[in-house]
């Protein structure tokens, strides 16, 4: 068992870290004031650097890497912010791998070499007013007309919704109650009858729109289906994928901030020396270091697994439960270090802490998680309704 990166990876991810530290920190300024995303010029820049393209199939202009080649790009990127961040994590982790592996050759061929060009941004969009962590209540419908998918139903809390060009949209077919009649459709932005609300004002993710999607008479190619209706535990599987990217956007979080308040403390003098002197400042930052190392690893472990197959449930939701967590201790740490400089909006580090709460809530609450991990530990399902 090596837990060496090879020359590769580490050329990839010094790649990654140049490009993140020197070109982004003023584009993640603008971000922030504005809560505008990536503007379309940036994610051409990013895509002639190979950033959208790593674990995309070669077939489809991608470089065919690995997960974890693309978890060490989009870590470095979320070391400077989440807004510039995200788009690696829509385009390595996110519903274009859906795509890529269950979608109609045609839709294929369409999406995803305009994904890796920056010419294009793909969402997810499961949640709705009262589908959440309850999914398998989710009721935007689904029928099938010939050759046609007609779609009625509403979503919330879609990430990249009204900015995306497409949707990967779970819905129910036929009526079927349960998991057995989820499936997804693949819609694109100016389809008649999508329509979208105002975006929401959040908390931190400023750079990432969301909003809620009204589905009127929405109609879409047959081609469009990823997945029909008996179909839900390969899309969950998929979504593992997005799972681990959830934790490393919060690895990257983190990890920005240990790099931060490290630099912080080195500089900070008090009582007539730098206050990295002081031992409580010592074993705060050994805390840190000893949850950011902790958390990189077991995401590097579930990636490492996923190379003949998608990632292992048990394993992709310790990671992220565990990168939830720590998130959000290391940048109170960080702030509380800083003191009113990590109070203070022009430092960034309150920027940091903001933005850690919203990965323990996004893509599976940590205490779903903690639920499913359980599960896996016991080896039977626990039924929530009962």
């Amino acid at each position: 068992m090596d837990f060496r990166l090879t020359e590769d990876q580490r050329a990839l991810q010094e790649s990654a870290r140049r490009f993140a530290q020197n070109e982004l920190p003023k584009l993640a300024a603008e971000i922030e004031e504005t809560s505008r995303p990536v503007p379309h010029e940036w994610l051409k820049r990013y895509a002639e650097m190979g950033f959208l393209a790593i674990n995309a199939d070669p077939d489809l202009g991608g470089l065919g890497l690995s997960h974890l080649d693309a978890f060490l790009v989009m870590e470095e990127f979320a070391k400077v912010s989440v807004g510039v961040a995200f788009p690696i994590f829509e385009c390595c982790a996110g519903p274009v791998r859906i795509v890529e592996r269950l979608g109609h050759p045609s839709l294929r061929e369409r999406v995803v070499p305009k994904v890796v060009a920056g010419e294009m941004l793909v969402a997810i969009s499961m949640s709705e007013p009262d589908a959440g962590t309850a999914l398998t209540d989710l009721r935007t419908r689904a029928r099938i007309e010939g050759d046609t998918i007609v779609i009625d139903g509403s979503k919330r809390w879609c990430s990249g919704a009204g900015h995306s060009e497409g949707y990967v949209v779970f819905c129910r077919f036929d009526g079927t109650l349960g998991a057995k009649g989820i499936g997804a459709v693949f819609v694109d932005k100016d389809t008649p009858g999508l329509t979208f609300g105002p975006q929401e004002q959040l908390m931190g993710f400023r750079g990432v729109p969301s909003a809620d999607m009204n589905f009127e008479n929405v109609r879409v190619p047959r081609e469009h289906l990823l997945v029909g209706p008996g179909g839900f535990s390969s899309l969950m599987g998929l979504f593992n994928i997005e799972r681990l990217g959830n934790a490393t956007m919060a690895l990257g979080v983190a990890a920005g901030a240990l790099e931060h308040v490290t630099a912080y403390v080195q500089e900070r003098k008090q009582f007539g020396k730098p206050i990295v002197d002081f031992q409580a400042v010592q074993i705060r930052l050994a805390e840190m270091a000893i949850k950011v190392e902790a958390s990189r690893l077991l995401i590097h472990r579930a990636a490492a697994n996923t190379e003949q197959g998608l990632p292992n449930a048990r394993e992709a939701s310790i990671a992220k439960c565990f990168a939830n967590e720590i998130t959000r201790e290391v940048t109170a740490t960080a702030l509380q270090l800083m003191g009113g400089y990590g109070y203070a909006k022009e430092y960034g580090m309150e920027r940091r802490l903001r933005d850690s709460f919203g990965w323990g809530i996004a893509g599976g609450a940590i205490d779903i998680q903690k639920v499913n991990i359980a599960a896996e530990l016991v080896g039977r399902r626990f039924d929530q309704r009962k």
